[in-house]
């Protein structure tokens, strides 16, 4: 984590518009470990991470077998849920951003 963070702090010598954000992914529920990774990145206070977590779920891997997104294929689903929710945040924060 702490190189991709440099690269992207390397990044925004050229470029300061360059945004980012952290997404955990593939979080599994009611760990220790999924809770101390959130708290890990708070060690990076240039780069927050976005509020829904993704978490490790089947229908991500079945939808994806299919050639589909889970909000395609698995729409009523959790993922599709989960999804839905990242992309608000992301648009959310861009606009926030651009303001």
């Amino acid at each position: 984590t702490a190189n991709t963070v440099e690269l992207i702090r390397d990044g925004r010598k050229y470029n300061n518009k360059l945004r980012a954000a952290f997404v955990v992914n593939r979080r599994i529920a009611n760990t220790v470990i999924g809770r101390d990774f959130v708290a890990a990145l708070d060690a990076f206070p240039d780069m927050a991470a976005l509020p829904t977590p993704l978490m490790q779920r089947v229908a991500y891997v079945e939808t994806a077998a299919a050639g589909l997104t889970v909000i395609e294929g698995a729409p009523r689903s959790e993922a599709s849920r989960e999804i839905g929710q990242l992309a608000e945040q992301v648009i959310l924060r861009s606009r926030e951003l651009a303001a």
